[in-house]
């Protein structure tokens, strides 16, 4: 174990955002620690590297253990070029190489007892500029940079020069080149395109040393992490496996929880229920009864209510009308800024209920290409049609099209002027708007607060076709969930651009990549995508020409762009047989006179067990009136001195007292059969 987090607790005056939080890291480990955003991830990350003070608990890390720290938001100045700046990561390695040279020439003039102190002294370096990899840290260092997207044009580039994404860029290459005991990264992949998210990843996943990460990037956390530790409440629980496994286990334990929480809250309930019914019959023996149960309730552990997957964020995507067959068609469109060609002759064709992710390098078009179908920006050359019937929603990164003066209540009014009051506040309702929350302004909003209302907008419009522009942007995970699921179910045609791969391998059917200013079809999710990419881009633009097989091809699921949607639809409709045919040997579903029946037996086993207790209840009263009486002839003056009597009343008041007890006993059991 090289750290630990035992009990960690902190709260912000009264607002408790951690507490309880246990998990430990082992030696080369990679862990990631998820939850929603606001659960205190980047909170326990400061604590463990004592940047915050824990309330309660500590934070352990092994003897002499190096930690590196990557935050999301720092500030970044370096007074350097790139290349100079990676290499200064290496400096105690240039300074051993260059003492080992010196030791080398000093060696050839020493003897003796001079030559064996030169020569330890020597070994001893030598062991260590091995260890740490003094021969290769040259290509280790440019290896980093090409993998974070630097060219050798940028290696003399000053670093005050770059962009924000380009200097976090940077940090991170020197963090990595450190090569620390234990990294540490709070959302890493915000800055990085595709292609070096995934070497980022095999360098994590075979990386000799811990690392812990905090990132909203599934696929990214799948890829790298053998453990989880999700913040749910304040308080931690540790999956051991990657995201995908904690994503089923934490479904399989969120049920068992809110079953067992449903459970309880159903006893509890009944209990005050039988509680309530007993003080009711306001005998002293009901009243202890009342009592005794009460002292029982009060010992329970309530359970927590689990918290649900934002169960109370709602979206429904529903085309009003169906579009025609083909969608659209994007004919040998081209496009430059200045000197800058985009692309040139590039061809799309989408038909109905195809879902498709846009994917490529940053800077290669692709926003620009969603542009031009809206009209928000112009194209060079080519035709852009629309098919027949096809309305367009159109959702975009930037939100340029929510107005900032306005309130969110305007926002959707004026875009739906038929709507009325009530139901306008029952869709921002819906996506987490109430109250006051209506009437705050569009430009005083969060990233993540207007890409709900522009969600909210795509809902209520009649759109059969969606164009997205990376529409996960600034979602914690279980928004992302919830649009996923959304976009799954979604029976119109979507076309979208996404960095998330996670969110991409969810929804698409099929990936166009943007690459080298050509376009190469996948027909598959993401996954499919990754295992095809290199091979399939190959022939596509020309490269082991000869190698071309196209039954091969079509087992894969490639197709040239120009087919592809044909090749689609057949396959689509193949599948859609597929499953009529198996659908037809599945077992038949229960009949209408069946459920029928069921539900009729159900409501006469309910009326019989309510008869019942009326008629327990009716017994109840006459025996606790006939004790009343007995009591009374007990008390009776003219009984005082009548042993027989009083001997009489008290046998009779005995297996009254004890049919009484026996009544209520069933009258309780037949209530929790209710």
């Amino acid at each position: 174990m090289i750290l630990a987090c035992q009990n960690i607790e902190k709260a912000f005056g009264e607002k408790v955002i951690l507490k309880n939080v246990n998990f430990h890291i082992e030696e080369k480990e990679k862990v990631a620690v998820v939850g929603i955003n606001g659960a205190g991830k980047t909170t326990l990350l400061k604590i463990i590297l004592g940047e915050e003070e824990a309330t309660n608990g500590q934070v352990v890390f092994a003897k002499d253990i190096t930690v590196g720290y990557l935050s999301q938001h720092q500030d970044i100045s370096f007074n350097n070029t790139v290349y100079a700046e990676m290499l200064a990561t290496k400096q105690h390695i240039i300074d051993a190489e260059k003492e080992l040279r010196e030791l080398e020439v000093k060696m050839q003039h020493l003897s003796g007892d001079e030559l064996d102190a030169v020569l330890g002294r020597y070994n001893t370096l030598q062991t260590k500029y091995d260890h740490e990899n003094g021969y290769a840290y040259l290509s280790e260092i440019t290896g980093v940079l090409k993998g974070l997207g630097f060219t050798e044009s940028d290696y003399d580039r000053h670093i005050n020069s770059l962009s924000g994404g380009q200097k976090m860029r940077i940090a991170l290459g020197r963090l990595l080149l450190t090569r620390p005991d234990v990294i540490i990264l709070d959302e890493p992949t915000n800055h990085l395109d595709m292609t070096s998210i995934s070497w980022l990843e095999s360098f994590l996943a075979s990386y000799q040393g811990a690392v812990l990460i905090v990132s909203h990037d599934r696929y990214f956390i799948d890829k790298i992490t053998t453990k989880i530790v999700e913040i749910d409440q304040g308080e931690s629980q540790v999956y051991n496996g990657s995201y995908s496994f904690y994503s089923e286990e934490r479904a399989k334990i969120r049920e068992a929880k809110m079953k067992a929480y449903l459970n309880q809250q159903r006893d509890i309930k009944h209990q005050e229920a039988v509680i309530e019914k007993l003080k009711s019959f306001n005998r002293e023996k009901s009243i202890k009864r009342a009592e005794s149960r009460e002292k029982m309730l009060d010992k329970i552990e309530v359970l927590d209510k689990p918290t649900e997957v934002r169960t109370d964020m709602r979206l429904m995507l529903t085309p009003v009308t169906e579009s025609g067959e083909d969608v659209l068609l994007c004919d040998s469109i081209s496009k430059s800024f200045g000197e800058n060609l985009l692309f040139k002759d590039l061809t799309i064709d989408i038909k109905r209920g195809e879902h498709v992710a846009l994917i490529g390098g940053n800077g290669t078009g692709k926003t620009t290409i969603l542009k031009m179908i809206n009209h928000m920006v112009s194209k060079d050359s080519g035709k852009i049609n629309l098919g027949s019937r096809v309305k367009v929603g159109y959702y975009d990164q930037e939100h340029q099209l929510l107005s900032m003066d306005k309130t969110i209540f305007d926002e959707i009014s004026d875009s739906f002027p038929d709507m009325n009051n009530t139901r306008i506040r029952n869709v921002l309702a819906a996506f987490l708007f109430t109250g006051d929350d209506v009437f705050k302004k569009i430009g005083d909003l969060s990233g993540g607060e207007r890409g709900r209302v522009s969600l909210a907008k795509l809902m209520l419009s009649p759109a059969n076709l969606l164009i997205l522009d990376e529409p996960t942007n600034h979602l914690d995970i279980q928004s992302k969930e919830i649009l996923e699921t959304a976009l799954k179910n979604y029976g119109g045609t979507l076309l979208y651009v996404s960095h998330d791969r996670y969110f991409i391998n969810q929804t698409a059917t099929r990936i166009i990549e943007l690459r080298n200013k050509v376009l190469t079809n996948y027909k598959g999710n993401y996954d499919f995508y990754e295992a095809n990419k290199d091979y399939l881009y190959n022939i596509q633009n020309g490269n082991n020409a000869n190698a071309v097989n196209t039954e091969a091809l079509t087992k894969t699921g490639f197709t040239q762009i120009k087919t592809v949607s044909d090749a689609f639809s057949d396959s689509q409709i193949k599948a859609d047989s597929a499953i009529s045919a198996g659908s037809s040997n599945a077992a038949a579903p229960a009949t209408g006179k069946d459920a029928f029946l069921a539900n009729k037996a159900e409501a006469a086993k309910r009326r019989k067990l309510e008869n019942d207790i009326k008629k327990l209840e009716d017994a109840i009263e006459k025996l606790e009136t006939t004790l009343a009486e007995i009591d009374e002839e007990l008390c009776a003056p003219e009984n005082a001195s009548n042993s027989f009597k009083l001997n009489e009343l008290t046998v009779k008041r005995e297996e009254t007292d004890a049919m009484l007890t026996q009544k209520y006993e069933e009258w309780e059991e037949l209530s929790s059969m209710l």
